[in-house]
C-alpha cells in the first residue's frame, strides 16, 4: 500500500479542543520564577520579539537539548488555541513568498504586523534536518502582552524530559526515545489563516 507523504510545511502540534503547546528555552532565573507564577515574569523581557514553537524536536535542535547558555531550561507553554490564531491572523511572513504574496511591495507592507512567521526545516531524532518544515512564531508589541497575560494558560518545566529523550538517543535506543516524545498532530487552519501564513498541501 502506498504510504502519503506529510505537506512540507503543516503545523504540528500537540493540542487539545481549547489549548496548543508550545515550546520556549530560556535560562534558570528567567525559568524559575515563570514557573512559580504561571506565566512568564522578568528578567522576561516583553520589549523583545519573543519565539514560540510547536515541534518539541525543533525547540531540542533549537537549545541543544536544553544545554546551550541561556536555553538551560526548557518550557511547555499550555496556551489558548484562540490566542494562537490571533497570532497567525496578525502575522507576516519572515520572507517574501510568492505564493502568498501578490509583490514584494505587499510582504513589506505586511511588516508592520505584530508577528512573524517562518518555516525552517523540522528535526529528527538526531537534531538533523528533514524535508518537512516546522513554524516559528515570533511574538512582538501588542502580541508579547496578549501572550503572558491573556494566552498563556500553564507552564512545565520538560527540561528533564529533554535530557532523557537525548540520553536514550545518545544510547541508541531510538525506540525508547522516539516513545517518549510529546504526540503531535497536524493542527487544522481556516482558509484564511492558510492564505497568510502559507502551508503546503
Amino acid at each position: 500500500m502506498a504510504t502519503i507523504a506529510s505537506p512540507q510545511r503543516q503545523i504540528r502540534a500537540a493540542f487539545s479542543q481549547n489549548t496548543i503547546t508550545v515550546y520556549q528555552a530560556y535560562s534558570h532565573e528567567i525559568a524559575t520564577p515563570s514557573l512559580l507564577a504561571g506565566r512568564l515574569v522578568p528578567p522576561f523581557s516583553r520589549e523583545r520579539m519573543t519565539w514560540i514553537k510547536p515541534s518539541f524536536l525543533w525547540m531540542m535542535y533549537r537549545s541543544g537539548w536544553a544545554t546551550k547558555p541561556g536555553q538551560e531550561s526548557v518550557l511547555a507553554i499550555e496556551m489558548s488555541r484562540s490566542g494562537f490564531e490571533w497570532a497567525l491572523a496578525h502575522s507576516a511572513l519572515s520572507r517574501f513568498d510568492p505564493a502568498v504574496h501578490a509583490s514584494p511591495e505587499s510582504w513589506k507592507a505586511s511588516q508592520r504586523q505584530p508577528v512573524r512567521i517562518q518555516w525552517d526545516p523540522e528535526r529528527d531524532l538526531y537534531l538533523q534536518p528533514a524535508f518537512q518544515r516546522s513554524i516559528q512564531v515570533g511574538l512582538g508589541s501588542e502580541a508579547v502582552h496578549r501572550y503572558v497575560d491573556e494566552w498563556t494558560i500553564g507552564i512545565k518545566d520538560v527540561t528533564v524530559l529533554a535530557h532523557s529523550i537525548r540520553d536514550r538517543v545518545a544510547a541508541g535506543d531510538i525506540v525508547a526515545a522516539h516513545d517518549l516524545l510529546p504526540v503531535e498532530r497536524p493542527y487544522p487552519l481556516s482558509a484564511p489563516l492558510a492564505d497568510r501564513i502559507g502551508p503546503t498541501d
